[in-house]
């Protein structure tokens, strides 16, 4: 079933998501089940797999150093649909810019189409370690909004070389990332808007936000993407803080505000574990007053570890 559907069908009702993030290679897929398992007491309708861009390894051989190009996190759609054939839940591959030709992103999608998934998330993806700014692949799009049209392109039958008419084609429902505090390389909030539309009017059916810590930020969000014409569901995505490094490693990598009242309970902390327990409480919060807002669903970024989040479902559904 679509996003769309799962919300249409609530009625209302706020739904439990979360996503994962694939293992590294050598990783044995069980330990991904062992922190699915507690969640699915909480009957997600989806669950979100996401996608490793390609990443430089250095190999030496006998001194010298060759440059190879590797994917730590191999595995979304397979990982996608295991999860769909154990579970019987709707699986969200990541699907990305960075990394992949525009031919790599046609056999992804057969692919998916093949497994029975019906959802993809369309992101760009971040620069690689190297890059100053984003760089696209060679063959692969420089922007969302285009792959967000290859997509449903496919969707009408047409391939990169090929229209194809066929009775059983491809109908991905296709979420996008919105930013509630803006993405980093927008000179502006409003400039941000502009291409979240472009999104949503290239075929975008939901959009999930990145993590923010101030409800006020989703809640001005969706105003002013109404008011911008955006009128599909935003879902907003929630991560509680775990570590005190988050304090600066998120601000850092995301470009978020944390509220005063949230860095302050944080400082206060002796331990990681007292942290822990502060970004549950501070999380379970949030999530309530989401909720009350309307939010069609809670969509947590687990970062493929379980026990806070499940913590928090507790209290919430």
């Amino acid at each position: 079933m679509k996003v769309t559907e799962h919300i249409k069908k609530a009625n209302g009702k706020t739904l439990f998501s979360f996503e994962i993030i694939p293992p590294t290679k050598g990783k044995n897929i069980q330990e991904l089940y062992d922190n699915i398992d507690p969640l699915m007491e909480f009957e997600p309708p989806f669950i979100d797999v996401t996608t490793s861009r390609e990443e430089y390894v250095y190999i030496d051989r006998n001194g010298l150093f060759d440059r190879k190009i590797t994917r730590m996190r191999p595995g979304t759609v397979g990982i996608c649909a295991a999860i769909k054939h154990k579970y019987n839940v709707d699986t969200i591959p990541h699907v990305l810019c960075g990394g992949f030709s525009k031919e790599e992103t046609e056999y992804l999608l057969v692919d998916c189409h093949y497994l029975g998934i019906e959802n993809v998330m369309a992101l760009r993806g971040d620069a690689m370690s190297h890059q100053k700014f984003f760089e696209p692949s060679n063959g692969g799009h420089h922007y969302a909004c285009d792959l967000v049209k290859q997509i449903q392109n496919l969707n009408k039958g047409k391939y990169l070389h090929d229209v194809i008419e066929a009775d059983d084609k491809a109908d991905f429902c296709v979420g996008v990332a919105g930013y509630p505090e803006k993405h980093v390389e927008a000179p502006s909030l409003n400039s941000d808007l502009k291409r979240l539309k472009e999104k949503v009017d290239a075929g975008a059916d939901y959009v999930v936000t990145q993590m923010f810590f101030d409800n006020s930020k989703y809640f001005e969000f969706v105003k002013e993407a109404r008011n911008a014409g955006i009128d599909v569901p935003i879902i907003p995505g929630i991560k509680p803080i775990a570590i005190s490094r988050h304090l600066q490693m998120l601000p850092q990598v995301f470009k978020i505000d944390i509220p005063e009242p949230l860095i302050s309970a944080v400082e206060k902390c002796k331990n990681n574990k007292e942290v822990r327990q502060v970004g549950i409480e501070w999380c379970i919060q949030q999530s309530k007053e989401l909720m009350e807002g309307g939010a069609p669903v809670l969509h947590y970024y687990s970062m493929g570890k379980s026990s806070n989040i499940e913590r928090i479902a507790k209290a919430v559904f």
